[in-house]
Order: structure tokens, then sequence, then C-alpha cells
């Protein structure tokens, strides 16, 4: 009888802490048994030969949106399929009662079970959801969702607050279908977030993501910009400009500073942005601030989009070489702690031909290995480690997955992305298996790309096809030694 289910020989594996390493990997029962140098191929029920290629901890895509533009079933099941190509084995999805979603409102109570329902036996990852408080009555939630549901991260979005949405006819207060989402509220979400962190956060790390960009100001400047006659994703750019982002991050600082709240800054995008997190880490020294960024704000400007239609809108907007060059600095120096997609399934006749109605967003997240192997190993000569800890292991920390997420290590479950640094692809929708029928990626070339994804020591995704049903289980976190289960 073989010692384990599994055994990987003849790969470059990156391991926390020590970098690439030449060694086997014996998996039993879908978590990592051992990391040896001596596994032979008849120490497992099954043997896969690496080929020298390199294996990388299971991406953790911290940054998702299951069910935005399309009913979560679709979409639970397309897009982590989508998630595999990229070698990503986790996503943590967004959801927030309102609009878009499953467009209504009430308790978490009631309509949490619902979406995990709609996610179950369709997701082809495993999968959690940070949950946006949106009402007055959802704030008395919090305790309950992080102590019994399974939710270790909330979110608020500073742009809907007393916004009227990109000039159209919507106002927030209809749109978010919330009593009042001011800064009042935000700040007793961030103590009641602060609460549950005391009272739970010995098993795992309880945080607040914030959507950093002002509301009054892009009003102001939609009005300002809108008649001038340029391109439409510059247009975008100067309607929500670099300082909407950098006043929002210094008021974060400052309640989460009040609050003592763990907080993590979404999408950075620019310069501005940079130079606001690190003033804030510089005031409040001793408050835990996480900063994300995106793999389409590392690779697009808007002048490379120009004239490719209106794919490419997004919040906060793509912006320019110099703001590419700065998040890549922060990569590098460890100002940025991880990378995500931001993936947001939406169709190409919801971009429409008007910049404004356009609904923003789009899929990434079969990009994450590719783009930071093509763009940061290949291109930057960052190290291998570093990639992994971008995509994986820092995510997964953050997020309260880690080590049974985002790591190589025994006793980690057996997430597993094994890399062709040298495999090169021209983007198209149809690489990427996503329901998406556009991308803002298409046409390039791309140096890096898995050809085996592994979820809990299973293959899921090898040599471009799916190869098993969807067998994602719902992320209950802070993940303990347990398996995941869904809350009852």
């Amino acid at each position: 009888m073989s010692r384990y289910d599994t055994v990987i020989t003849e790969g470059r594996v990156v391991v926390a802490g020590q970098g690439v390493v030449e060694c086997g990997i014996g998996i039993k029962n879908g978590r990592i048994a051992a990391l040896a140098d001596d596994l032979k191929a008849t120490d497992g029920d099954e043997h896969i030969d690496a080929g020298g290629q390199v294996v990388f901890p299971g991406g953790v895509d911290s940054h998702f949106h299951i069910g935005i533009y399309r009913p979560i079933e679709l979409d639970a099941a397309s897009e982590t399929e989508s998630s595999l190509v990229g070698g990503a084995t986790s996503v943590i999805s967004y959801f927030r009662t309102g609009s878009h979603y499953m467009n209504k409102t009430g308790p978490y109570r009631d309509i949490f079970p619902e979406v995990l329902a709609a996610t179950r036996g369709r997701a082809h990852v495993d999968y959690g959801y940070h949950i946006a408080i949106m009402t007055s009555q959802q704030l008395d939630e919090i305790d309950w969702l992080a102590g019994e549901a399974g939710v270790a991260s909330f979110k608020y979005y500073m742009f809907y607050k007393g916004l009227n949405l990109a000039a159209s006819s919507a106002d927030a207060a209809s749109y978010t279908m919330s009593d009042s989402y001011d800064f009042g509220h935000l700040f007793t979400m961030m103590e009641r977030i602060a609460e549950a962190d005391a009272k739970y956060g010995d098993r795992g790390r309880f945080s607040l993501s914030i959507h950093c960009e002002n509301a009054e100001l892009i009003k102001l400047f939609i009005e300002r910009v809108k008649n001038l006659g340029k391109p439409p994703l510059e247009t975008y750019h100067m309607a929500r400009p670099p300082l909407t982002e950098r006043l929002s991050i210094h008021e974060a600082g400052v309640l989460a500073d009040a609050a003592r709240v763990r907080v993590n800054l979404l999408h950075l995008t620019s310069e501005e942005a940079m130079r606001a997190t690190g003033q804030i880490r510089g005031l409040y020294p001793e408050l835990d601030i996480r900063a994300e960024t995106t793999l389409h704000h590392l690779c697009l400007t808007y002048d490379r989009l120009e004239g490719k239609g209106l794919g490419g809108k997004v919040n906060p907007p793509i912006r320019t070489q110099r703001d590419v060059d700065a998040l890549w600095r922060g990569v590098a120096s460890g100002a940025i702690q991880w990378v995500a997609s931001d993936h947001a399934c939406c169709l190409e006749e919801l971009k429409k031909d008007d910049l404004w109605p356009a609904q923003p967003g789009f899929g990434g997240t079969a990009l994450l290995y590719p783009v930071l192997v093509s763009e940061g190993y290949h291109k930057r000569k960052l190290p291998l480690e570093r990639i992994a800890e971008l995509a994986s292991t820092n995510p997964a920390k953050a997020y309260a997955c880690y080590p049974r997420k985002g790591a190589i290590a025994v006793g980690s479950d057996a997430d597993l992305a094994i890399v062709d640094l040298e495999l090169e692809q021209a983007v198209t929708p149809e690489l990427l298996h996503s329901a998406q029928d556009h991308t803002p990626f298409a046409g390039v070339t791309v140096k890096g790309w898995p050809v085996r994804t592994m979820l809990r020591g299973k293959t899921v995704f090898q040599d471009g096809q799916v190869t098993g049903p969807a067998s994602g289980e719902f992320l209950n976190r802070p993940l303990t030694a347990r398996r995941a289960a869904a809350p009852v």
C-alpha cells in the first residue's frame, strides 16, 4: 500500500522562507503530508512528474465579485473555472445588499444562507465571502457573521457616500438601499469589527476592506470633464482622479486609528495613493494597515486601451504609466502586500457606447500567476518567492485562511499551481475560460502559465482543460484544522 495518495516529483517548489526548493511533495487526504527530496514515484497511488517546472501554492484571489452582473449560480460556475486557468484555487468574493447581486436588502441572517446555497456545488475552487454592511440593521449582525457565519472580513465603499453615481439617474440611497450610509455608519462598522477581532481574533485576523474614493470630489470632477471632448477612458481617469483616492485613504486612516480596526486598502491605482498609504502608516505606526493592487492597474494604461471600446472601464479607473511604475515599486518594496484580480464578469453589452452608463469592471482571475510571472519575474526580476507571497501567502494571512491556504507546507491543503515559466500565450477571451465575451488584456502576450492546477490534492485543470466537476468548498473563516464547512 502506498504511503501517499499522490506524489509530485521533479518540481521546483516555492516554499515560504526558503525560496525555490527542489523536492518532492507527498499528498494524503487532500493535505500536504511530506516535503522531501527522497520521494519516489512508487510512494504514491498517483505520480505526477513536474518536469522541472515551478510549483507555487494555489493562488488566493481575494478580490472577486461572484454574481454582480449575472446570477450567482452562473458566475460561481464559469468564473471560478476561469480562476483555475491562472492557478487560483481559492477566491474570496465581495457581496452586498442593494442593486446588483440579488437586488434586495434585508438581514444577512436571511440573505447570506441564500448566497451560500446559490454558490454551493457550483464553484471549481474553494470560496469565501467578504460582507459589506449596508444598513443600520446589518451593523447588529457583525458579531454573528464573524462568530458563526464564517465571515472574517467586511467592506465599506467610500464613493457610495452621497454620490450621484456617474451622473446617472440613480442616487446612492436607491442604489445601496441604505438608510444611513455615511461616516457615522463607517465608524460604527469599524468599532463593531474591532470588537469582533478582540473577541475572535485569536483564531485569525478580522478586518475591514475599504474602497477609497471620495464621492463629493467625484461628483465635482464629473461635471468638469464630461464635455471636454477627451477620449473616454482618459475622461474617466480625470473624473475620478488620484486626488479622490489620496483623500479617502487619509480619511480611512483617521477613523481606523480611532476605532483601532485592522484595515485593507483595496485596489490602489496611483502614485498618490502609494504616497498616502505610506503617510498614514507613518502617522499611525501601531495600526494594522495592508494594501492591495490589481493585475489591471499593474499592466494597463488608459492610453493603450483608447479606441478599443469601453471594456477597460473600471472603478477605480485605469491610469498612467507613471502610476503603473509606482505600483510596481510598491510591489517590489513590500508596501503593497498582495495582488488580486477584482474579477467581475461584465459582458460587452453592459459596456454600451456611452461612458457614463456603461457598467464598470471586467474579468482577470485567469491571469493571476501569469501576469505576476510575466511582468514581475521575467520583466522586473521579482523573486518567485515574492510572487507566491503576492498571489497566495499574504492574502491568505490577511483574510484568515493561513496556513490551510497560501502555503506549501506539511498540514496545508494541497492546493498547487504547476507553472511553465517559459510558456508564452497571447490573451484571448477563449483562453480565459470566462463567460465574459471580451477582455481589455486581449492580444497581450504573457509568458509563464499554469499547466496543472490542483485543489486539495486533485488535478482540476490541466493543459488548458478542466478535468473534473466543480468541487469547491466554503471557506468558513477563520480556517482551523477542521475541514471547511458551510455555516448552519
